[in-house]
C-alpha cells in the first residue's frame, strides 16, 4: 500500500468512527456539590474535564471535542454526547460514573384573559376601586420575580410584551439576550429580559434544522411558546379576541409586572406537521434548567412533559427539576393531557408542582337546529358563518368517503382525502373525533366542497367541548347529542340542520369542570405521592399568539392572528406558575415548597353553583383529576400554615426509594424515613394493610398566638386519627409536628381509592389537604 493511501485513511479514521451507530447519552458523574472541588471549577475547566472522559473511549481528540453537546454544571454534574452503544457501556463501567442516560427519541413534547378574572383577579380595577388587600396589589402586580419559560420561545413583537411602566432589570439577572437570523437583541427587553435556544440535541438526532418551518433563535414558529408566557407575565392588551373577535376583551398574565426568561427547547418533527406536535429532548431541557440556575430565575414554568410516566432517575426533566429546587427555583409543570385514563399524569415527582386543567366560566356558543325540530348546543370559534339562514342537506361522513375507504369507524372521522367531493359538496358533514386532528376534519370537508362541519366528541371525550378556529361554518357537540344527531340521521332520508354562527358567553355554569383530556392519578411512580397537585385554567383559553403560524398551525392555513384559544394542561400550568410569582412577590424568603404548600392546602373543591366540582359529564371529580381541588391564588397568599421541605428532604425521599443517583455525594441514613413521612401537603397511602402512622411538620406563616383545630372527613370505610388534634403556636415561623393514623375497616372496598380530607383551622385560616386511601 503506498504512502499516499495510508495517510489518506488515517485523516479518515476519526470520521470513519463518527460514521458508527450513534446516539445522544447524558452521563452523569460522582460529586455535585457547591462545597466540593467541582463548585469553583470555571466552566471552561469543567468542560475540559468533560472532554477528558471522552478522550479516554475515543483516542482521538477531535471525535472527543465534537461528540460533546452539552456540559452541565448547576442542574447536574455531567454531559451530554454522541456516543455508540459500546462507548456509552465503557463510560458507565468507570468508576467516577453514577449512570448513563440514552435520550429517547420523543420522550418530551408540548402539552397542548377571561381565565384571571375567573380566578379572582382582575387587572382593570379603576383607581377608586383598589383594595389594599387585594394580591395584585400587594404583590406589586409579581413586580421583579423572574420567570423562566421552557417552551417553544417567544414572539416578542407580541405587544403583551412591552415593557412600558417597568423598572431597571434586576441587578440579580445573569442571563442574556441570545441572537439568531430573526431575533435581534433588542427584542429583548425589560420584560423579556432573556432569551436561548438549546439545538445541539435536536440536530444530533434529527439533522440541520429546517429554516422554513422553525427559526434557529428564540423566535417562537410555533406558537405554544408566545402562548404560555403572555399568560404568566403578559401586559393587559385591550379588545385582544381570537379570530373571528371571540372571547373579546383585556388579555393579560396573572402577574403582569413579573420579568420573563425564555428558554427555547422545543422544535418540529422532520417531516410532521406542526398540528401533529413537536419534540423537546432530554439534552436540550437539561441545558435550559443549567443555565435558568445560574441564570436567576426564580420559578420554572415547564409546559412540556412525557406521553407516559417516567423514572424519577430516567426522566430528565425531574433530574433538573431538582436541582433546580435546590437553587429554591419553584418548578411548575403541566401534567399531560392523556386523561380520562387512570395513573397518566406525568413529571410527578414530589419537587415538582404538577397541574390538571379544568375549564372557566365562557362558553362559545354555536347550536345546530335539525330538520326534525330538534335543537343541539354546540360550540365553535370559527368566524365564517353559513351563506344562507336555510336549513342544508346533513350527512354522516361515512356515507360520502370514497370508494376505497372502509366502511369502518374510520370512515365517519374525514380523515384527508376520505371524502368524495361528488357526494360531499354543498352539504353539512358530521363526522366523529378519534383519529386525524379536530380542524383536519373540517379542512378535508372543505376539501370535499362541504358546506358545513359537525363534530361529535367520542365516548372518551364525554361533555368536555374544545374550540378551534375552523377554515368554514363548524361546531361541535358532546358524545351524548353526536349520538342523538346520528339516530336522527339514520331515522330519515331527508336529513336537515342548520349551524347557528358561534358568540361568547360569559358566567357560563356550573364551573370549574375538570377537563377530560387532564392526566389523572394516582401516580403510577410514586402512589404514595398524590398527583396531580393542583387543577387551574386549561380550557380554551386565549393568550398572545405567532405571527410566524396558523392559529390551527397547519401548513396550508395562511390566516394569521395575535391572539389565539388552546387547550391542555400547557396553558393550566402558567396560570399556576404566574400566581406561584405572585406569592413569591409578597413572601420573597419563602421556600418554593412553602409557595407550593400555599397553593395546595387553599384550594378549592366547589363550582361557581355551591356544589363539588365534576367533570363535563356532570360525574364528580375527585383528587386523582384536581389534586387538592381548583387553585384560588387568592387564598393563597395567606393560608395560615405551610408544609415546608428542603432539598435534603427530597434526598431522603430518593434514599427511602432506593434511586439516590440524582446526588452521589449524599450519604443516605442507615434507617431512611419512609416516602410516606415526606413533609407534603397531601396524603396517598396506596394498598393500605391494617394501620399505617405518618407524620407531619406545620409552619406557621399566618399570626402569633394561633390555635389551630384539626377536622378529619375520613374516606369511606377508613378510620383516620389527627395526633395533637390541637397545635398551639405562639409566633409566625414557629413549627409544629403531628401524626396521622388511617386504619382500614371491612366496609372499605379492597383495591378501589376513596378519598377524605384534614382541614386545620384557627377560625380564619382554612388548610385543608386531601387523603387517598385504598386497601388490599
Amino acid at each position: 500500500m503506498n504512502t499516499s493511501l495510508i495517510c489518506l485513511l488515517l485523516l479518515l479514521l476519526p470520521l470513519l468512527a463518527s460514521c458508527v451507530d450513534t446516539k445522544v447519552y447524558i452521563v452523569y458523574l460522582r460529586h455535585n456539590d457547591d462545597d466540593d472541588d467541582n463548585g469553583k471549577k470555571t466552566f471552561n475547566e469543567i468542560e475540559e474535564s468533560h472532554v477528558s472522559y471522552l478522550f479516554s473511549i475515543k483516542k482521538f481528540e477531535e471525535g472527543a471535542r465534537s461528540s460533546l453537546l452539552y456540559s452541565y454544571k448547576h442542574s447536574i454534574n455531567g454531559f451530554a454526547a454522541l456516543l455508540t452503544a459500546d462507548e456509552a457501556s465503557q463510560l458507565s463501567d468507570m468508576k467516577e460514573v453514577v449512570m448513563v442516560i440514552p435520550s429517547h427519541e420523543r420522550e418530551y413534547s408540548l402539552q397542548t384573559t377571561r381565565s384571571w378574572e375567573f380566578v379572582g383577579l382582575d387587572e382593570e380595577l379603576k383607581p377608586n376601586q383598589v383594595n389594599r388587600e387585594d394580591l395584585l396589589f400587594k404583590s406589586q402586580y409579581g413586580k421583579d420575580v423572574i420567570v423562566g419559560m421552557m417552551d417553544s420561545g417567544v414572539w416578542p413583537e407580541s405587544e403583551s410584551f412591552s415593557d412600558r411602566g417597568m423598572g431597571p432589570i434586576p441587578v440579580s439577572w445573569k442571563g442574556i439576550c441570545q441572537t439568531g437570523p430573526s431575533f435581534k437583541s433588542t427584542h429583548c427587553n425589560r420584560k423579556l429580559i432573556g432569551a436561548r435556544y438549546y439545538l445541539k440535541g435536536y440536530e444530533a438526532r434529527y439533522g440541520p434544522l429546517n429554516t422554513t418551518t422553525d427559526s434557529r433563535s428564540p423566535r417562537d414558529m410555533d406558537g405554544h411558546g408566545t402562548h404560555t408566557a403572555s399568560t404568566v407575565g403578559g401586559q393587559g392588551v385591550p379588545n385582544a379576541s381570537s379570530l373571528g373577535g371571540f372571547s373579546r376583551g383585556t388579555a393579560f398574565g396573572g402577574a403582569p409586572m413579573a420579568r420573563l426568561a425564555i428558554y427555547k427547547v422545543c422544535w418540529p418533527v422532520p417531516s410532521k406537521g406542526k398540528e401533529d406536535g413537536n419534540t423537546c429532548l432530554f439534552e436540550d431541557m437539561l441545558a435550559a434548567i443549567d443555565d435558568a440556575i445560574n441564570d436567576g430565575v426564580h420559578i420554572l414554568s415547564i409546559s412540556i412533559g412525557s406521553p407516559s410516566p417516567i423514572e424519577y432517575t430516567q426522566d430528565g426533566l425531574a433530574l433538573g427539576a431538582l436541582q433546580a429546587t435546590k437553587n429554591n427555583i419553584l418548578v411548575v409543570c403541566s401534567g399531560g393531557n392523556e386523561g380520562p385514563t387512570p395513573s397518566t399524569v406525568v413529571n410527578t415527582a414530589p419537587w415538582i408542582f404538577t397541574v390538571a386543567a379544568s375549564s372557566i366560566d365562557r362558553a362559545f356558543v354555536a347550536p345546530i337546529q335539525l330538520g326534525n325540530g330538534q335543537k343541539i348546543k354546540g360550540q365553535s370559534a370559527t368566524p365564517y358563518k353559513l351563506p344562507n339562514r336555510k336549513m342544508y342537506q346533513l350527512v354522516y361522513a361515512g356515507e360520502v368517503v370514497n370508494a376505497d375507504v372502509p366502511q369502518t369507524y374510520i370512515a365517519g372521522q374525514c380523515l384527508p382525502g376520505s371524502l368524495s367531493p361528488q357526494k360531499t359538496k354543498g352539504k353539512i358533514v358530521f363526522c366523529l373525533r378519534g383519529n386525524g386532528t379536530r380542524v383536519g376534519k373540517g379542512m378535508e370537508v372543505k376539501r370535499a366542497g362541504g358546506i358545513g362541519y359537525i363534530l361529535g366528541n367520542s365516548p372518551r371525550n364525554g361533555a368536555e367541548l374544545t374550540v378551534d378556529a375552523h377554515v368554514l361554518p363548524a361546531t361541535s357537540v358532546t358524545s351524548d347529542d353526536a349520538t342523538k344527531i346520528l339516530q336522527y340521521i339514520n331515522s330519515t332520508k331527508t336529513r336537515t340542520a342548520y349551524i347557528y354562527p358561534g358568540k361568547t358567553v360569559l358566567q357560563v355554569k356550573p364551573a370549574p369542570l375538570m377537563a377530560a383530556f387532564s392526566s389523572r392519578g394516582p401516580n403510577a411512580i410514586s402512589p404514595e405521592i398524590l398527583k396531580p397537585d393542583i387543577a387551574a385554567p386549561g380550557l380554551n383559553i386565549l393568550a398572545a399568539w405567532t405571527g410566524g403560524n396558523a392559529p390551527t398551525k397547519i401548513a396550508n392555513d395562511h390566516r394569521r392572528v395575535k391572539y389565539n384559544l388552546l387547550s391542555g394542561t400547557s396553558m393550566a400550568c402558567p396560570h399556576v406558575a404566574a400566581a406561584a410569582a405572585l406569592l413569591k412577590a409578597i413572601h420573597p424568603d419563602w421556600s418554593s415548597a412553602a409557595i407550593k404548600s400555599a397553593l395546595i392546602t387553599t384550594a378549592g373543591t366547589v363550582n361557581n353553583v355551591g356544589t363539588q366540582i365534576t367533570d363535563a359529564s356532570g360525574n364528580k371529580a375527585d383528587p386523582f383529576q384536581y389534586g387538592s381541588g381548583h387553585f384560588r391564588p387568592e387564598k393563597a397568599a395567606d393560608p395560615g400554615l405551610v408544609y415546608d421541605a428542603s432539598y435534603t428532604d427530597y434526598l431522603l425521599f430518593l434514599c427511602s426509594r432506593g434511586d439516590l443517583k440524582s446526588n452521589p455525594a449524599f450519604t443516605c441514613p442507615q434507617t431512611t424515613p419512609s416516602t410516606q413521612n415526606l413533609n407534603y401537603p397531601t396524603f396517598s397511602f396506596p394498598q393500605l394493610n391494617g394501620k399505617v402512622t405518618v407524620g407531619r411538620t406545620v409552619t406557621n406563616v399566618g399570626g402569633k398566638g394561633s390555635v389551630y383545630f384539626a377536622s378529619v372527613e375520613p374516606p369511606m370505610g377508613i378510620t383516620v386519627k389527627v395526633s395533637p388534634p390541637v397545635l398551639h403556636f405562639n409566633r409566625v415561623g414557629e413549627t409544629k409536628s403531628f401524626e396521622l393514623t388511617v386504619e382500614g375497616s371491612w366496609k372499605a372496598e379492597k383495591g378501589v381509592y376513596s378519598f377524605g380530607w384534614l382541614t386545620w383551622s384557627d377560625g380564619i385560616h382554612i388548610v385543608r389537604s386531601p387523603i387517598a386511601v385504598s386497601t388490599v
